[in-house]
């Protein structure tokens, strides 16, 4: 995600209408550890593009029968499943790169035929 989806932007009341709900629900979702909106200087709450769609989620999944706790923990294990799978891809690529290393040294190592003794052929002399 680049910077510019994470820059807060969006008062408190344009984000609640983005997200359609009410503004006090975004001060209840910040209590309830589900949001944390930039803050200007002054202490004004400025929310971002991630932001409104971390609010959509949450309206997705209270829609669906779950309550703040619960929210919470789907959340955390989205994130949580996220960053293994991102650990898993870079794993995958170490090891691709490993390999690819190895094959390589595997060449180098190779004797060409034509310098390689000769082969036995079977039989008696």
């Amino acid at each position: 995600m680049d910077a510019s989806t994470r820059k807060g932007v969006y008062v408190i009341s344009v984000a609640a209408e983005l997200a359609g709900v009410h503004p006090q629900t975004l001060r209840i979702y910040e209590r309830r550890g589900l949001l944390d909106p930039a803050r200007t200087g002054g202490g004004s709450r400025r929310y971002s593009d991630r932001d409104i769609e971390r609010l959509r989620r949450i309206q997705d999944l209270t829609s669906a029968g779950l309550n703040l706790a619960g929210v919470k923990l789907v959340m955390e294990m989205e994130e949580e499943v996220t960053r293994l799978r991102r650990e898993l891809e870079r794993t995958r690529e170490e090891a691709r790169e490993a390999v690819e290393r190895t094959h390589r040294q595997y060449r180098r190592d190779l004797v060409p035929l034509k310098q390689s003794p000769a082969r036995y052929r079977g039989g008696r002399v």
